[in-house]
């Protein structure tokens, strides 16, 4: 898989953090990288807009493609033979290939999202902030008189409960999973 951009740019990131670009630390652009792959991970969804192609078996006769949102189909080949457009409905994420409703097919397709959702977008450049302002994992910190205590959600790359929440709304709902004959019960 070809390594996706980050979801939000230096020049965001400065805005959110109230700073100019070249305050930034050279290390902020892979805090971005990394912030990115962490939310995708937890939204399980690219958020890219990019061109896939998937081979994918039906079941109870829709294909599901994996990546959303589904923007459109650019080609669909069932046996190694094109299918016209007239010959596929697509509903969703789902596919639905009217002659051969049954038959696994290599779907050619673009998905993703024209620009990163501002909730997205959000969480993104939080987590890329709190790692940029506490980049030694530390608790608390003292300096003189001065005391800095940070809390929990702000040590490591990881996202704090609310912004897993937030995501959420971003995964796929449900999996089915179909038990073969004899399977135990």
């Amino acid at each position: 898989m070809a390594e996706l951009p980050a979801l939000a740019t230096v020049a965001q990131l400065a805005g959110w953090m109230q700073r100019e670009p070249e305050e930034l630390p050279a290390g902020a652009a892979l805090v971005l990288d990394v912030a990115s792959a962490v939310v995708r991970r937890e939204a399980r969804t690219d958020f890219t807009r990019r061109q896939t192609t998937a081979a994918l078996a039906p079941r109870d006769g829709w294909l599901t493609l994996p990546s959303r949102p589904v923007v459109r189909v650019d080609s669909v080949h069932v046996a190694g033979a094109l299918v016209d457009p007239s010959g596929y409905e697509l509903d969703g994420d789902r596919l639905r290939i009217l002659r051969h409703p049954n038959s696994r097919a290599v779907v050619k397709y673009t998905a993703g999202y024209a620009s990163v959702p501002g909730d997205v977008l959000g969480v993104v450049l939080t987590l890329a902030a709190r790692v940029l302002t506490n980049p030694n994992d530390l608790r608390q910190e003292s300096a003189g008189s001065v005391s800095v205590t940070y809390a929990a959600e702000t040590i490591g790359a990881g996202l704090a409960a609310i912004e897993r929440d937030q995501l959420a709304r971003y995964r796929r709902r449900a999996a089915v999973v179909g038990l073969g004959k004899g399977a135990a019960r």
